[in-house]
């Protein structure tokens, strides 16, 4: 089977969605299936096309860049082209040109499987209002041409305004999580690396550093942690620097970083590759998850830490409190409540053994052959 993956960004570019699509990708031609990503040419250096993996990624050329979306003038004739080439489209949303993808995959009688990782939520103004409404009213389009819809979770979908209203479209599949395989030893240099004074307990965090995150619930939170442990530290692993839009929040929250790291109790770690990610959760003692809003549907970061055998805490968003309801690893608190967050944390660090599992079971789960099975079921029914 050939299938087409379009979605706007895709690696190098980091983030949840975009490690989602290169697994699924990944586990496609595992299965024997031929694989092409569309995506846009979001940095000059990258190639129009390229090979990795055995994907096909193409890449279209960027005319100019609003806020987080892309204008992408080739974009209707490279998508015609594939889609002609194709046998299923599987489309990423939110994302802005999701309709033409729908309308022209319509039209040459390609079915299309839309996957829907979140809502998309943007900041104050008129025109990132405007933004939203048109993001929002593509990706209504490309619903109504869709085959299926497929989220993570049935508590995500009850609650996303856009998800409830294609209920008898909607398939609820697990995102595909995997983790590199380490050693012991790798593990212990990685901690003599970012950890050599041996500070404990270490508290994780491994997003990108914006709004919706919730870093100001964590600060506000840390007296309380460092007055019961002293030495405890924070590492951020993420983007923190000059990122698009996020400028005035992280201005308005450094002083009061910069303030932690004079007395060790955080550290930036920046963007990690994802071997890095797999050294990086067996040396936290638990990974936190405060985000504010539903831009955030599940934190697949969570996963991966449970997997590593490190427990989680996460704010109770519909979605994102399902990693740690459903496998009981962890505390969930309630949004945006940093004496919650403090009071789960010291929770966990003064009893973690009770919050271990077996790590095995819960990574069975989320394999990326088990879940492009799941996709190969969809797609088959679709057909028949």
């Amino acid at each position: 089977m050939k299938i087409l993956i379009v979605l706007t960004y895709y690696r190098p570019h980091i983030s949840g969605l975009t490690i989602y699509a290169e697994l699924l990708a990944n586990a496609f031609i595992a299965r024997g299936h031929e694989v092409t990503v569309l995506t846009s040419r979001h940095e000059k250096n990258l190639p129009l096309i390229e090979i990795r993996n055995k994907v096909r990624i193409v890449r279209a050329p960027v005319l100019m860049k609003i806020s987080k979306g892309v204008v992408m003038p080739t974009f209707p004739a490279l998508v015609a082209q594939l889609v002609k080439e194709n046998d299923v489209v599987q489309v990423h949303l939110p994302q802005f040109d999701s309709a033409i993808v729908a309308l022209i995959a319509k039209a040459l009688q390609k079915p299309t499987i839309i996957t829907y990782h979140c809502d998309l939520i943007m900041p104050p103004g008129l025109i990132p209002w405007m933004a939203n409404q048109s993001v929002m009213f593509m990706n209504r389009v490309a619903a109504f041409f869709a085959a299926r819809l497929v989220t993570y979770t049935s508590d995500y979908a009850d609650h996303s305004q856009f998800l409830s209203k294609y209920r008898n479209k909607l398939q609820i599949i697990p995102p595909p999580v995997e983790l590199p395989d380490v050693t012991r030893k790798q593990i212990e240099d990685y901690r003599k690396k970012t950890n050599p004074s041996g500070k404990r307990p270490v508290i994780g965090m491994a997003v990108r550093f914006a709004t919706e995150k919730g870093i100001e619930v964590v600060l506000d939170a840390m007296p309380e942690i460092l007055a019961n442990f002293p030495n405890a530290q924070l590492q951020f692993s993420g983007p923190y620097k000059d990122i698009r839009g996020e400028e005035h929040y992280i201005n308005r929250l450094m002083p009061r970083i910069h303030l932690l790291e004079d007395k060790g109790s955080w550290l930036f770690l920046g963007p990690q590759s994802h071997e890095e990610m797999a050294l990086f959760y067996p040396n936290i003692d638990v990974l936190i998850l405060p985000s504010l809003n539903a831009t955030e549907a599940f934190g697949l970061v969570q996963i991966e830490a449970m997997i590593s055998g490190t427990p989680c805490v996460a704010s109770a968003l519909p979605g994102v409190r399902q990693p740690v309801l459903r496998h009981k690893m962890g505390e969930v608190v309630p949004i945006g409540d940093s004496k919650a967050l403090a009071k789960a944390l010291i929770k966990i660090f003064n009893q973690p053994a009770s919050y271990q599992q077996d790590p095995q079971e819960i990574r069975v789960t989320y394999l990326p052959d088990k879940i492009a099975a799941h996709y190969e079921q969809l797609i088959q029914e679709i057909i028949s």
